[in-house]
């Protein structure tokens, strides 16, 4: 198709050019016969979001996607185009990519006059169809649909009135194609009621003259839902003309968020190797999930995907400036490097009133502290049940040994180990197997193959780190140094307290 030049070859072709929204549910249809995925790279919503798009398509309706921030609604915006033909013709020229068969501007409609058959006419790729604009504050009716151009109507000779004399905005410009506004209640409400005849009407005014030009386009909104619903942020007719209302969700579980953050991360970037043990993305993503259920986190505001993005970034880039210090072949994560990742967390999640009075650091160490202890009951046994059940059966503890025990008398007697994210993995390893039956312990709740010593000594020190948030053991880090400490924890008192507390808390 893309050698027919003119319109009269394109109506000897028998090409048939059908409205947008019937161009998409065409495409769909073939699509979803041939069980093609339809969104590639969005993860977690084939039971959830997908299917509701997809009718909300097949019936031809404008959709509003309400989620809150990082829940890949532009990306699902922006991945609506793959359903549009991959290219079709337009008059050559045209601003607003006019129909060959039915031109709307006064550009087009003039030039089939002059020519005819012999109208030029050019074919857009579907990726020319797309439009975005991000509502803000200072956004125009001008920027949206357009204005009337003085220089342009001057040099026409034209009276202001006349359809010649416009410059067009980012929605007609679309025609033909799908048009996206990003956080729709952030745009002042005399601007949402210029939407109302593209939704209603399916055509664009210009300064109140008698100019209506028929648009064909497929509109889709983005919103926060607590701006959304609020009232005064969106007008209600407004909202009333919108068909189609999505609520998009953060990952319902930890698999799909590592799924999400593994496509979207940037970690292999080593050239000698490395080595991101999965219980390590566990943690990373449980971060993110305890954000999402913290007091002290905003959660109107949402806990972005983008959180454990940054954060696995941060503890790859860690590992590898110590790879590059130390000369290793390997990156190897270490529970160490969980210190940096703090920078990852703490621009990615707003505080409430509480928070603030917590501070972000603060905060941002105890959601890690939280995903390390939940992750760490996944693997091994927990430390505390033994006592859980004496106090629920008012009855003195077994006297039988736990798992932990030799570990825990060792650390009694005085001893302490000291790691640093800069030691090399040499010292670092002699320093963990210090610890008396660590090592058996590890390897028994952790499957790692026995000639993988790298892996195993992370996931020591990840016991280790299990213990101290279950407060079996204390860990102490100084101040601007990346060196910590692991003893015993002072007094039993001090640690019956710690977990009471913490029941409390859970």
């Amino acid at each position: 198709m893309e050698k027919i030049t003119t319109l009269g070859e394109l109506k000897k072709s028998n090409y048939k050019i059908l409205p947008v929204k019937e161009e998409i549910r065409r495409n769909l249809k073939e699509k979803l016969k041939i069980r093609e995925q339809l969104f590639p790279g969005i993860i977690g919503y084939d039971e959830t979001v997908i299917p509701q798009i997809v009718n909300a398509l097949l019936a031809k309706h404008d959709i509003i996607l309400l989620g809150l921030r990082g829940q890949a609604k532009t990306r699902i915006a922006r991945s609506l185009v793959s359903l549009l033909d991959e290219y079709t013709p337009v008059i050559a020229g045209s601003e607003v990519n006019d129909n060959p068969f039915a031109p709307i501007s006064y550009f087009a409609s003039n030039l089939i006059r002059e020519h005819g058959d012999e109208t030029p006419i050019e074919w857009i790729h579907r990726s020319e169809r797309y439009g975005e604009k991000l509502a803000t504050p200072d956004v125009t009716i001008a920027d949206l649909i357009g204005d009337i151009d003085p220089l342009k109507a001057a040099h026409e000779r034209l009276h202001y009135s006349h359809e010649g004399a416009i410059h067009f905005g980012i929605v007609p410009r679309t025609n033909r194609g799908i048009f996206t506004i990003n956080e729709l209640p952030d745009l002042q409400p005399r601007i949402q009621v210029g939407l109302f005849n593209i939704l209603e009407e399916r055509d664009i005014q210009i300064r109140g003259f008698k100019v209506r030009i028929p648009l064909d386009e497929l509109i889709i909104f983005t919103a926060n839902p607590e701006d959304y619903t609020n009232r005064g942020n969106i007008i209600t007719p407004l909202k009333d003309r919108i068909e189609a209302q999505i609520i998009t969700h953060y990952p319902l579980d930890v698999e799909s968020a590592i799924a999400i953050t593994e496509q979207e991360a940037w970690t292999q970037r080593y050239e000698e190797g490395l080595v991101i043990p999965h219980y390590f993305k566990e943690i990373i993503e449980q971060i993110a999930f305890e954000a999402r259920s913290s007091d002290f986190v905003d959660q109107k505001s949402g806990v972005s995907a983008r959180l454990p993005i940054s954060a696995m970034e941060t503890l790859v880039s860690n590992a590898e400036r110590r790879a590059i210090m130390a000369g290793d072949k390997l990156i190897l994560l270490r529970v160490t490097d969980f210190a940096y990742i703090i920078s990852g967390v703490t621009g990615k999640v707003e505080l409430v009133f509480e928070g603030e009075e917590e501070g972000i650091t603060k905060v941002a160490k105890a959601l890690i502290g939280k995903a390390v202890k939940t992750i760490f009951k996944k693997y091994f046994p927990d430390p505390n049940l033994r006592q859980k059940k004496a106090r629920r059966d008012e009855i003195q503890p077994p006297k039988e040994k736990t798992e932990y025990d030799e570990i825990l008398e060792w650390f009694a007697k005085g001893n302490t180990i000291t790691l640093t994210d800069t030691m090399s993995f040499d010292i670092y390893s002699k320093e963990l197997l210090r610890v008396p039956r660590l090592k058996e312990l590890t390897a028994r709740h952790i499957l790692i193959p026995e000639a993988d010593r790298f892996s195993l000594a992370s996931a020591m020190e990840f016991v280790l780190d299990g213990l101290h948030q279950h407060s079996k053991l204390a860990k102490e880090e100084e101040f601007g140094t990346p060196e910590i400490s692991y003893r015993d924890m002072v007094g039993s008192i001090f640690a019956g307290g710690f977990e009471e507390e913490e029941e409390e808390n859970e």
